[in-house]
This record gives C-alpha cells, sequence and structure tokens, in this order.
C-alpha cells in the first residue's frame, strides 16, 4: 500500500483509511483531474479570491456580528447535532496578517469532504461559478488542501482549496478576536508612514478595481478608483494622485488615450504610471513606452512586484 499511497500522492491524490475493528478496512483514492469544468463556490478572504469545489458545501450560513463573534469564541458550529471545527479561512491558508470584516450578515461555509467537516468563515461570498480546472504541476502537488487552479475572466488566477484538508495541517493558528487590536495597530503604523500616499485605479473590471484597492489600503495607501480614462479624467479634477494604475483595454478612453492626455498636461504629466494590462505583445509595451508610462506589468500580476514598483516611483514609503 505504501507504493500506491506514494503513486497517488505524486499525482496529488490522496488515500483515506477507514477501519472498524472486527468488521474489516475500506481505502478510498482520491485522484485530481488534470483538466476538467467543475463548479466551485467563489469566495474572497483576506484580500485574495479562493475557490472551494461547491460539493463540498453543505451549507451557506449567514451570520449576525454578535454571533460570529461567539463562534470565535466556541471555535465551533453546532449544526445537525453535530459540531463543526470552526475557522477563519485566511488561518488556514497561512495569512495571519488579515482580520475578519464583519458586516450585517457574515458568510459562514459548512465543508465536508470525505469523513472530514470544517466550518469557515470567509468575507465575501462571490457566488457559484463554472470553472476550468488547471493542474498545478509538480511543485504544489504535494501541499494538502489544493486541488487544483482555475483562471477567471480578468486575468485572475484563483487556487482551488480543501478547506478540511487544510484545517488537518498540523501547526494551524485560529483567529481570535484578540489579535483585532494587535492587526489594527500594524494598520495604522503603516498608514502613518504611507503618509496615506493616494493612487488612482484606473479599470474597466469591478473585481479589479476592488481586489487592487483592498491590497493598496491594506498596505496603507488611500485609492480612488475609476472605470475608463473619461472618468479618470473628472478624477484627477478633483485631486492629483500620487501614482496611477492603468489598464490598456478600457471603454470611451483607453489607457494610450489616457496617458496621452495626461502627459500632455503639464499638471499632470509627473505622475508615476504603472499600466497593468494582460497585452503583453513587444507593440504594447513600446508603445507604453513611447507615452510616458513608468513601468509594465503584465495581468495577473503579482502583488511583491506591484507593491515594490510603487515603492520605487514614489520613495520607499516604509522608511
Amino acid at each position: 500500500m505504501d507504493v500506491v499511497r506514494n503513486e497517488i500522492v505524486a499525482l496529488g491524490g490522496r488515500v483515506d483509511v477507514h477501519t472498524q475493528p472486527g468488521k474489516g478496512t475500506r481505502f478510498n483514492l482520491f485522484l485530481p483531474l488534470t483538466l476538467a469544468v467543475a463548479q466551485a463556490v467563489l469566495v474572497r478572504a483576506g484580500s485574495r479570491m479562493w475557490a472551494i469545489p461547491a460539493p463540498m458545501v453543505e451549507q451557506v450560513q449567514q451570520v449576525k456580528p454578535d454571533a460570529l463573534r461567539t463562534l470565535y469564541e466556541d471555535r465551533q458550529v453546532h449544526w445537525h447535532g453535530r459540531a463543526w471545527p470552526f475557522h477563519y479561512l485566511p488561518r488556514l491558508l497561512g495569512d495571519a496578517a488579515s482580520a475578519p470584516e464583519p458586516g450585517r450578515y457574515n458568510a459562514v461555509l459548512l465543508v465536508r469532504s470525505g469523513q472530514g467537516t470544517v466550518a469557515v468563515h470567509v468575507d465575501e461570498m462571490v457566488g457559484n461559478q463554472e470553472v476550468v480546472v488547471k493542474n498545478i504541476g509538480p511543485q504544489l502537488a504535494r501541499v494538502a488542501g489544493i486541488s487544483g487552479a482555475t483562471v477567471l475572466g480578468t486575468g485572475e488566477i484563483v487556487l482551488i482549496v480543501n478547506p478540511v484538508q487544510l484545517a488537518q495541517r498540523p501547526g494551524v493558528v485560529r483567529y481570535d478576536p484578540a489579535d483585532d487590536e494587535r492587526i489594527a495597530q500594524a494598520r495604522r503604523a503603516s498608514e502613518s508612514a504611507a503618509a496615506r500616499r493616494r493612487v488612482l485605479v484606473v479599470d474597466d473590471s469591478l473585481t479589479v478595481r476592488k481586489f487592487t484597492t483592498r491590497l493598496l489600503a491594506r498596505e496603507g495607501f488611500a485609492v480612488t478608483t475609476a472605470r475608463d480614462g473619461v472618468e479618470a479624467l473628472k478624477v484627477l479634477g478633483d485631486h492629483t494622485p500620487d501614482a496611477i494604475l492603468l489598464d490598456i483595454e478600457m471603454p470611451r478612453m483607453d489607457g494610450f488615450e489616457f496617458a496621452k492626455s495626461i502627459r500632455n498636461d503639464a499638471q499632470s504629466a509627473h505622475i508615476p504610471i504603472i499600466m497593468i494590462t494582460s497585452r503583453t505583445a513587444d507593440k504594447h509595451r513600446n508603445r507604453a513606452a513611447e507615452l510616458g508610462v513608468d513601468r509594465f506589468l503584465g495581468k495577473p500580476y503579482q502583488e511583491d512586484e506591484l507593491l515594490g514598483a510603487l515603492k520605487s516611483l514614489l520613495g520607499d514609503v516604509r522608511q
């Protein structure tokens, strides 16, 4: 059985063993699909989007803030006569910096995988979506709890996770409401150090605008958004940002037209521009350089790469 298990793990699968004394043993073999279309529940937890296979989700509960705090104190959800271990999803993913964002109602997913169960709190339910499941490759095949990946229409890469397996890993750190003050202090220090640098995000994708806004806000930036170049020009009429993140393909006025417009205006010509686009051919890069774009990043961008580019253009705001 060791040979079988090793081969299955190498493929990104697993073996579950269930033994009843005097009755026998059952072996369940789980093998991943290298490419398949599946239903997934998209959620936002912390600053990222994640996908959970829809068949695993037994129920979604909407919990009020007081009840949510009780769940964190009890560390379990009682449903159908059973106690489900309760976790904040980013903690299962190793994110110790994110804290829940309580709203009027808060989504708690009851997830079952095999014989295991877990209840996870997420910051936002994005909804059900049919996704193309892609193989994550040998680098992540042995990482428990990650079963694949998919690419959204925006170009964002989203990992497909199994919260039950994540909760079963050793060393999982639970969220404690007492962490709120520590995290809040760190954020205030970050905001103070950043001196509230303002960034204008110009992109016609709502998902990209929301994701980028959360990322930058977490780093202490003040963020303003616009859906296209025309709306961005109106924003510039009200205030001048310290930097602009700019897409290319947008309605009414695209990124190239907008960049040309602000570079020809003495009041805005000095503003650093980082162009973030799925159009990464040489002709697009060359056109951006001709217009005075300072940095050119492809979608989906890497968070560290974007933050590094901003700090390089604005000066390291944490100094």
